[in-house]
């Protein structure tokens, strides 16, 4: 029963693509509407966010104890790990189903941040507790329940912001290989796989809240005296560069390795045009959020990183992205960029902040949603039953 009714979903979205027309329901309001060159196909991802809605249903393994399982960090850099456990956890109604025969998804609720902070030794750099903690809680749940051995773990996730969150999954071949990994560190130089791995956003909320200064962004026409802007340490192999061309050489490039005390993150954001997101040790960059959430034109600075949400988005309509051997360049690639396409780009940037905000209770089509929208277009769009070697 459940095939069928996933086989009635993928009808029912191919049928939107076809006529490339959002359907109304009775449910519908002017916040539903999905317009703009910001989406692949509005009607598609319409349809098939319905069907999510209609259809999906998550089970939420019980085993596992606190604080590694069950529980994640809600604030800071690793917000989006937390908060998503959590809401999977006590809230998601809609989603959760308690009976795992109703389940199209298992979810493996353990941190791999709470792992760091719990089992990793500092300073050791020796990872092989993530991977045994992995190890053991597969072996837990595919001995006592059917599920996993069922389909090798293709219709498992698991979700992790931390950096090492892929070093982990390689405590069990099978979940590297055929489990949906949902990950902040979405390199696919490092085996992150976008036909069945979903991209991460990773979301810094410093002590858990959105700074009131970008609660309510200034409008589009608002001024923004610097072209771009960046502050940030010397984190992996981009932003030395980055700073070792543009660090205090352009007046209209306001590029810091740290602020100075009377100067303000957010208020240079939003007075900025485009916001450099370089990567640091690892691809992903809360950044990018950051600029969003100022209204402010992403400038993404990263090899090999495959950007949130990009199966129902066209970053490319609402952010720019420079090869990071082009940063020496980087005044005269923004420039060449003209004052139409400018606003172009940043109208799009103001559309899709809603799919990046963490709200409290979810709301339609933001973040929480868009994570599960991408886990549910991963098992429509898989056969399990057909196991993966």
């Amino acid at each position: 029963m459940l095939e069928q009714g996933l086989a009635r979903a993928r009808a029912s979205i191919r049928s939107a693509a076809i006529a490339r027309i959002v359907r109304t329901t009775s449910f519908m309001n002017d916040n539903d509407v999905l317009v703009g060159d910001v989406y692949r196909n509005p009607s598609t991802f319409y349809q098939s966010y319905v069907e999510m809605e209609r259809r999906f249903k998550v089970y939420v393994y019980t085993e596992g104890e606190l604080p590694i399982v069950h529980d994640g960090p809600c604030k800071n850099i690793y917000t989006i790990e937390g908060r998503f456990i959590h809401e999977m956890e006590h809230g998601a109604k809609r989603f959760r189903t308690n009976d795992p025969q109703r389940a199209h998804v298992y979810f493996m609720p353990f941190s791999v941040a709470w792992m760091v902070k719990y089992i990793y030794t500092p300073l050791s750099f020796d990872i092989t507790p993530l991977k045994h903690f992995v190890s053991d809680y597969v072996k837990v749940i595919s001995t006592k329940y059917p599920f996993w051995n069922r389909t090798h773990g293709a219709d498992h996730f698991m979700l992790a912001c931390h950096d090492w969150g892929p070093h982990a999954s390689q405590g069990n071949s099978l979940l590297y290989n055929n489990s949906i990994r949902v990950l902040c560190n979405a390199n696919i130089s490092e085996g992150f796989n976008p036909q069945k791995d979903v991209s991460l956003p990773e979301i810094s909320l410093i002590g858990g809240y959105l700074s009131p200064k970008l609660i309510h962004p200034p409008p589009p026409n608002a001024s923004r005296p610097y072209s771009a802007f960046f502050a940030g340490g010397l984190h992996g192999p981009i932003r030395p560069y980055l700073l070792q061309h543009w660090k205090g050489r352009d007046n209209d490039m306001q590029v810091y390795e740290y602020l100075p005390k009377n100067k303000d993150y957010y208020s240079y954001m939003l007075e900025s045009k485009f916001c450099l997101c370089p990567s640091g040790y690892e691809v992903a960059s809360p950044r990018i959020v950051e600029a969003i959430y100022s209204g402010c034109v992403p400038v993404i600075l990263s090899d090999n990183y495959v950007l949130p949400f990009s199966d129902v988005l066209r970053w490319e309509a609402f952010s720019v992205q420079v090869e990071t051997t082009k940063i020496p360049r980087l005044k005269e690639i923004l420039s060449a960029i003209p004052e139409e396409k400018y606003r172009k780009l940043q109208e799009g940037v103001i559309v899709v902040r809603r799919h990046f905000m963490l709200n409290q209770p979810p709301k339609r089509f933001d973040v929480f949603h868009m994570i599960l929208h991408s886990i549910w277009v991963r098992r429509i769009n898989a056969r399990p039953n057909s196991n993966r070697s």
